[in-house]
């Protein structure tokens, strides 16, 4: 039912907006891996609500339990499941605009699948969903530590504002240093200021994330239908709001000619590698051993308190909708730690297959 994700790693998540608790049960992870709560609640502080002037301003403590799958500090190869309870959720809001589907939202598509849909704050279609990616994401990161493999994720963009080149070194020092985890400082001042802007306009913005993995090896990935790129994208477009993803360099390849997007082969330390990534770490589905590199593009917040058309669908007429509540003015910073999740998922799905 498109709730489930991976193969031999696997993760369902669970749970909505207004509910009770989100959460996510994880199938799959080998046994003896220490891991804590403490681990899992780091990921979910970078992603929680009301943690910066860009954020939704909704008060979440995002308290990880783990609730089995763990004995001793050590994973037992058993089922892991986590929840995350939801203290300030705030109903009212959407109880009278229950029958009028928001634009950019899924509220109509959710109705017209189901026949029936959690109309408070968007159900299971909220971004409280990825809760559970970015948990189970935790656990992978765990994995693919041990493999000597590292993910990160920055905004590049925001807004309109692009940010200049940066090197490994300024993404893991500046991306948490400002609210809008971008590299390049003086880009990041003017994407605040940006914010400020479409939040007194009662707008918001989109933007670009990219997202790497260091220290992949070659040779993960399955040839024609499981290439790791195709999950990859399957895997970072399964994210709402994200509604376009490029590996290495995307859609820049249409413009450039094959000698300028080959990477010529070369021996480096007296390993075999490429003087150039255009191809994004990835060649016929399988990782070649450079920098996996991905990018997204994150459409604006949908939920904007600025006057929209749409229906009034208890009796089907056309009526107009201001969208009140908690929301985020742009998503590309918080999607980061999920963006993050995501990739090593996929990664450690396939480091697990190729054992």
């Amino acid at each position: 039912m498109g709730n489930t994700f991976g193969k031999a790693f696997s993760i369902t998540t669970w749970g909505e907006s207004h509910g009770p608790a989100v959460g996510v049960v994880i199938d799959g992870c080998p046994p003896g891996l220490e891991l804590s709560e403490a681990d899992i609640q780091h990921e979910l502080d970078r992603r929680r609500p009301g943690q910066s002037e860009v954020a939704s301003p909704r008060k979440e403590e995002d308290s990880i339990e783990i609730l089995s799958g763990i004995f001793e500090g050590k994973t037992t190869g058993t089922p892991i499941s986590m929840l995350v309870r939801n203290k300030d959720a705030d109903s009212s809001k959407y109880d009278i605009i229950k029958n009028m589907p928001r634009p950019g939202h899924a509220d109509y598509t959710y109705q017209m699948k189901y026949g029936i849909r959690d109309h408070r704050g968007g159900g299971r279609s909220s971004a409280r969903e990825t809760i559970g990616r970015v948990a189970a994401g935790a656990v992978a990161k765990k994995i693919l530590a041990r493999h000597g493999i590292e993910i990160l994720a920055h905004v590049v963009e925001l807004g309109g504002i692009r940010a200049s080149p940066v090197q490994v070194e300024d993404i893991k020092a500046n991306v948490e240093s400002n609210p809008v985890r971008c590299a390049d400082p003086e880009a990041a001042k003017a994407m605040l200021e940006r914010v400020k802007q479409v939040r007194e306009d009662k707008d918001s913005i989109g933007g670009i994330v990219e997202i790497m993995a260091l220290g992949v090896p070659p040779g993960l990935g399955e040839p024609v239908f499981d290439k790791l790129d195709a999950d990859l994208a399957g895997a970072l477009m399964g994210i709402g709001a994200v509604k376009g993803v490029e590996v290495g360099s995307g859609f820049a390849a249409a413009n450039m000619t094959g000698i300028q997007m080959n990477d010529p082969f070369e021996i480096q330390n007296g390993q075999v590698a490429c003087s150039t990534n255009n191809a994004g770490g990835i060649l016929g589905g399988i990782s070649n051993g450079e920098i996996i590199v991905c990018r997204i593009a994150v459409k604006p917040t949908p939920s904007i308190a600025r006057p929209q058309n749409t229906v009034d669908m208890s009796d089907m007429s056309g009526t107009e909708i201001i969208i009140e509540g908690r929301h985020d003015p742009t998503i590309p910073p918080r999607i980061v730690p999920v963006a993050e999740a995501m990739m090593s998922l996929v990664l450690a799905d396939h480091m697990l297959r190729s054992q």
